[in-house]
């Protein structure tokens, strides 16, 4: 075996963050890492569930848990007797937290945290614990992946943290305020990565929209684009992760609606389709602006396809309003729905507000999740005939489409390569492709 086990939940900022804990830990055979997910109460249930999965699979590894359950609460995982050592968001970004304790030069599981910086010790500091206070942090998130060996795609990381607090989210707890990679940074990185063979680079943050006023002349994510790809012109494809519809500005609409190495795709942090609950969440825009941005988006880049994580049963939803968040899967045109059934995160506004009931919750979630999945098979069969440029996927056999879809090839294609291929069917979810002439 080389290297550690990594074992990684929820978004893709964790995916990023966990190849370079892999590059870091390298040598550490007898290590695994799980990656946390804070964003509901489930995501830290199956953190649990996973945790003693691997303890099972691998009696005798060592097992350190980071992520943001592991910031928010890391007592819950120190107290799980599978866990050899819990890790901050902070933390996990330092090579020496993966060391054994005999590697240690002070011969403990953790050393001292961040001697010769201003960052304070926390309460969460003890031998098994390595917690610090994440609203202190201010630098730059300064690691950013450089292999990726499960994907075709690398996930470059250009922010950290928020600065806005919705009152659902526990998320700002787990990563601190917002803070950017300066841009020379991103651009050295994405040079790497282009010439390590990747066609495609996303760019990943908890805020990716916020990016640039905590740096000097406070770019914009727009400007960081733009330098991106006059700086890397061997990049064939430039995607975003989810992104807040409201910090569109002109310069980034003028980029997606025209850039042609800016994929077709946008994923968009909605949460919800009616205004009180939006207002409720502390959202910054309204249902009107939701679809406005996605009808004039549409309208200047037709072959766009959209995302958009939303949120079931949030406390007093009634039934009207959860029907405006349903009415607008199709008013969006959704074809990559994320939905999640609310659930209360402690020390979270949302938390004390007037809870839905678990079995209505569940039963909204799965009204979402259907018609998400009618109005993305519906999408699928449009693009039946059509010709798609696909970036193929490690197996050789799959790949996604400028738009996200998913293709399906008849033989085994180059991996990391892009294809020009012909779309013939759709069986079980992926369109089925074959290799243009």
């Amino acid at each position: 075996m080389a290297g550690p086990d990594i074992i990684t939940m929820g978004c893709r900022l964790n995916i990023a963050e966990s190849e370079a804990i892999r590059d870091m830990a390298a040598g550490q055979d007898d290590l695994i890492v799980v990656n946390s997910c804070a964003v509901t109460a489930e995501a830290v249930r199956q953190t649990r569930q996973a945790i003693r999965r691997a303890k099972r699979e691998r009696p005798d590894a060592r097992i350190l848990v980071t992520g943001c359950a592991a910031q928010t609460e890391p007592q819950t995982f120190a107290a799980m007797a599978e866990v050899d050592g819990v890790i901050g968001n902070r933390e996990k970004m330092e090579a020496d937290t993966y060391l054994s304790s005999s590697q240690q030069k002070r011969g403990s599981l953790f050393s001292s945290p961040h001697e010769g910086t201003e960052m304070p010790a926390f309460a969460g500091m003890t031998e098994k614990v390595k917690v610090s206070d994440i609203m202190a942090v201010r630098d730059t998130a300064p690691h950013m992946a450089s292999a990726f060996a499960d994907h075709a795609r690398a996930f470059l990381e250009v922010q950290n943290g928020c600065d806005h607090r919705c009152t659902f989210c526990i998320i700002p707890y787990g990563r601190g305020n917002s803070r950017s990679v300066p841009a020379g940074a991103v651009i050295d990185k994405a040079k790497q990565l282009v010439d390590a063979g990747y066609g495609e680079i996303v760019l990943t943050g908890v805020d990716v929209t916020s990016y640039g006023p905590d740096l000097p002349g406070s770019p914009s994510l727009g400007l960081l684009i733009e330098r991106i790809l006059k700086g890397v012109p061997d990049l064939p494809r430039l995607r975003l992760s989810s992104i807040d519809s409201v910090e569109i500005d002109e310069r980034l609409f003028d980029l997606i609606a025209h850039e042609p190495r800016m994929m077709p795709h946008l994923h968009l942090s909605l949460q919800a389709g009616d205004d009180m609950i939006l207002k409720r969440m502390k959202r910054r825009h309204g249902r009107a602006d939701a679809i406005a941005i996605v009808q004039r988006v549409k309208a200047a880049r037709p072959a766009i396809s959209i995302g958009a994580d939303i949120i079931a049963g949030f406390p007093t939803e009634d039934e009207a309003m959860f029907e405006n968040s349903l009415a607008l899967v199709s008013e969006c045109d959704i074809v990559h729905g994320h939905i999640f059934p609310y659930s209360p995160r402690t020390g979270t506004p949302a938390a004390r507000m007037p809870q839905v009931d678990r079995t209505v919750i569940k039963a909204r979630a799965a009204r979402l999740r259907d018609a998400c999945a009618a109005g993305r098979d519906d999408w699928l069969r449009s693009l039946i005939g059509t010709s798609q440029s696909v970036l193929v996927e490690r197996s050789g056999l799959h790949g996604h489409a400028e738009n996200f879809a998913p293709v399906r090839f008849t033989s085994a294609k180059p991996p990391s390569s892009i294809v020009r291929a012909t779309i013939t069917a759709l069986e079980n979810g992926a369109l089925i492709a074959q290799e243009a002439a």
